[in-house]
């Protein structure tokens, strides 16, 4: 009898001072390998992946993207198991000793459904990258959500992602990307093309992923560089401020800022590379000294016309750096312009100019801290919505226009949040890209894990805006947890935020 004809059985979370029994009216298919646990969330039945279940030995299975796990474990298939429930956001009730805990017995053929409540407001759709992202449905026989596109890249892990539309296209960008051929993987930029119509359509099931459509080797079907700088093969090289702008002919340059570093701290070479349409590549165009700073693409920028010039706004997620749009005026460092203020100024004292450095997050939380700027006169250092004397550090993020908000909205990743260096992700909002953000609500939260880089992918707004869909880089590293999520490390999740929760209200901007 196929996996999908087998009755499916409902459970809760089972208490230690006696389980809700379980509905066994249908017959068994005992000849099947597997035992399904299937876990949805309890308000829209959906799979969640990244829900971990533990048994009492230790031995730990985590959900792939349908929210499946494949018990093939001959010990314990057919006995009762205790598993203990974690996840992100999610949770299911404690027991009366205080353990989230289920007990179930998992028979070859037989699927089980847990329920877990979402505790945070931004749901978790799917992984994006990676392989085996529907592993244990595939070996449960569940048909797969779409077949793969011609180039997979066969890529284990991938961090930060760059997205820019170019030429009717989504171009995507990562940096480092592993492989599972071996340790060391790809360290100059992955890429890959998606197919724009497909994903805007309204009927596209994002839970399925995007259809990423790789740059590979041809001999390998590995991902290959899409910046080599074949020259100069000393470090890394990653890229960062993709942006789509016009030549002084009207033809479109896919621009951003490159840095070539033999490690975080450690930079070799900067500059400004155009993308090749002929060759699918960057190239370096210009070299930019190393000691400038801020006069070039960085972060995600927004375009944004202000008194009659379109403007590129650079910021990760603070948007304190401006150039106009313009292919000629990105390549020229006297061009660009910071928006700054003097720390014990007025809000009329923000302005832009072209001297000083842009002010962000971190030096206006130093102000605060010295007592140089009141609070409330800060741009990019929002209040907590639950606790208004606690002002938000943002680390990175995007600021992207809303239709149905009709305003500016930010999705940031908070550093040094409670409860992992990098993992808190919180909204806000502005009538301006610039701020001020006064107010922020938290929306996703990783438990001594980190989820950085975030980024809003504002083409796949849905309901006229109400719905965004933001991802972000999932990864044990900087959060001091030396644990490693199996598959989901250094890899992309997929979010989706309804911003017509009452919870979101506190940081609407009136």
């Amino acid at each position: 009898m196929p996996l999908d004809c087998v009755a499916t059985w409902t459970i809760v979370a089972a208490l230690v001072r006696g389980a809700a029994p379980l509905d066994e009216t249908a017959a068994l298919d005992e000849t099947a390998p597997c035992a399904e646990i299937r876990v949805v969330d309890a308000a829209s039945g959906q799979g969640v992946p990244l829900v971990q279940l533990e048994t009492v030995h230790r031995v730990r299975f985590v959900t792939d993207n349908a929210g499946r796990i494949a018990i093939v474990d001959p010990d314990l298939l057919g006995r009762e198991v205790a598993f203990t429930v974690s996840s992100h956001g999610y949770e299911v009730a404690k027991d009366g000793f205080g353990y989230a805990v289920v007990r179930v017995t998992p028979r070859p053929g037989q699927r089980i459904e847990l329920k877990v409540a979402r505790t945070q407001l931004a749901e978790r759709l799917c992984r994006l990258t990676g392989e085996g992202r529907w592993r244990d449905s595939a070996l449960l026989g569940h048909a797969l959500p779409r077949a793969d596109v011609p180039a997979p890249g066969r890529v284990a892990g991938q961090d930060s992602i760059q997205t820019v539309i170019h030429g009717g296209k989504l171009f995507c960008f990562w940096g480092d990307t592993s492989r599972l051929e071996y340790p060391l993987g790809l360290f100059r930029m992955a890429g890959a093309t998606v197919d724009l119509a497909c994903v805007r359509n309204a009927e596209y099931d994002l839970e399925n992923g995007l259809p990423y459509d790789y740059f590979v080797d041809a001999k390998s079907g590995f991902a290959r560089a899409t910046i080599p700088l074949a020259e100069r093969p000393e470090g890394v090289v990653w890229v960062s401020g993709c942006a789509d702008v016009p030549d002084a002919s009207g033809a479109r340059k896919l621009v951003a800022w490159y840095s070539r570093r033999a490690s975080l701290e450690k930079e070799l070479e900067q500059g400004i590379a155009v993308w090749d349409d002929a060759r699918a590549e960057f190239d370096a165009v210009k070299v930019l000294p190393a000691e400038e700073s801020w006069r070039h693409p960085a972060g995600h920028p927004i375009e944004f016309e202000e008194a009659g010039t379109r403007w590129l706004l650079y910021g990760s997620p603070s948007c304190n750096v401006r150039v106009p749009a313009r292919f000629e005026a990105l390549l020229d460092p006297a061009q660009y312009e910071a928006l700054t203020c003097e720390p014990a100024g007025a809000a009329a004292g923000w302005r832009w100019q072209k001297d000083l450095p842009p002010v962000d997050s971190k030096l206006e939380a130093e102000w605060v801290r010295d007592g140089q700027l009141a609070p409330e006169l800060a741009r990019f250092l929002p209040r907590n919505a639950v606790d208004a004397k606690e002002r938000v550090l943002l680390h990175s993020g995007t600021v992207r226009w809303n239709e149905w908000r009709q305003r500016f909205v930010l999705i940031g990743c908070q550093l040094f949040g409670k409860t992992s260096v990098l993992g808190e992700i919180w909204y806000a909002e502005s009538r301006d890209p610039s701020g001020p953000f006064t107010t922020a609500v938290k929306v996703a939260t990783h438990d001594r894990q980190s989820l950085y880089n975030v980024c809003h992918l504002d083409f796949l707004d849905r309901d006229g805006g109400r719905t965004l869909h933001f991802e972000g880089t999932y990864t044990n590293e900087f959060s001091g947890n030396p644990d490693a999520t199996p598959r989901y490390h250094y890899n992309q999740l997929l979010f989706r935020l309804d911003l017509s929760r009452e919870e979101l209200k506190a940081a609407w901007a009136e």
